[in-house]
């Protein structure tokens, strides 16, 4: 379906990064955007820039989502807000996981459950849900991360059969590394930082991320562009590692043996 035939799109985690590359594109397109947030000043320069409707709101806010979702009829919703606490889970603790699946998963949840019935039943509309990689893929250290954004792809699969037989599309959006300051976000606003992860790197800027999710939704109402992997042309998943044993550590006193 065709830009012009939508109206109204709902972005979050709009203040930086590829959620406000998302607005900033959308609004190219003369679509009606609500950017949420939790940045207040970010996000009223971003109105201020773009022109979109700026709502300092936590995605984990069901009463503030469910105000907004009665209010104003969306054509395009896309969950793009996340966090990250990059740990095995071998020394996750309770708000690691508690934080990671409540804005990760929880929130995509609720806020598909009060958006989404509404585009059913006006047969129009389009899911865009900004995934990762690490939700088809395994890399290590960041095991709650994979397990919260396998959660996600799994949703825009099952979101598409809950949808069936009406015009309401989804597109899992799957980005590898992207130079923006999400890594600062992550591992704190050190310059080594980003010597780390994107100083030399050829990588995609978040503006080539909105541009591919424009694509998606421009595509002929007959099109459904459901799964969009968008990596560095450097950067590929997979590998194979083979480990030796290590010695067990000496029993203990008093336990028996082995």
């Amino acid at each position: 379906m065709p830009f012009s035939d939508y109206k109204t799109a709902l972005v979050t985690g709009a203040s930086s990064g590829i959620g406000a590359a998302i607005v900033e594109r959308f609004r190219r397109e003369n679509i009606e955007v609500h950017a949420i947030a939790r940045s207040g000043d970010a996000l009223k320069a971003l109105a201020e820039r773009t022109g979109c409707i700026a709502h300092v709101i936590d995605v984990t806010d069901r009463a503030a989502i469910a105000d907004l979702a009665s209010r104003v009829p969306f054509d395009i919703l896309v969950n793009n807000a996340g966090v990250d606490r990059p740990k095995k889970f071998l020394d996750a603790d309770e708000g690691d996981i508690d934080l990671l699946v409540d804005v990760n998963l929880r929130a995509v949840l609720h806020i598909c459950r009060l958006i989404v019935p509404g585009m059913v039943a006006r047969d129009r509309g389009h899911v865009i849900n900004i995934s990762s990689i690490a939700g088809n893929y395994n890399f290590g250290g960041n095991s709650t991360y994979h397990a919260v954004k396998a959660g996600v792809a799994m949703l825009s699969n099952q979101l598409r059969l809950d949808a069936f037989g009406k015009r309401v599309r989804v597109t899992e959006v799957c980005p590898g590394r992207v130079a923006t300051d999400i890594f600062n976000h992550v591992h704190g606003n050190d310059p080594s930082i980003r010597e780390r992860f994107i100083d030399g790197f050829e990588l995609p800027e978040a503006a080539d991320i909105a541009d591919a999710i424009a694509f998606a939704i421009a595509a002929p109402v007959a099109v459904n562009i459901g799964h969009m992997e968008i990596t560095p042309t450097l950067q590929v998943m997979g590998g194979l590692q083979t480990a030796r044993p290590q010695p067990r550590q000496a029993d203990e006193p008093g336990e028996p043996k082995r």
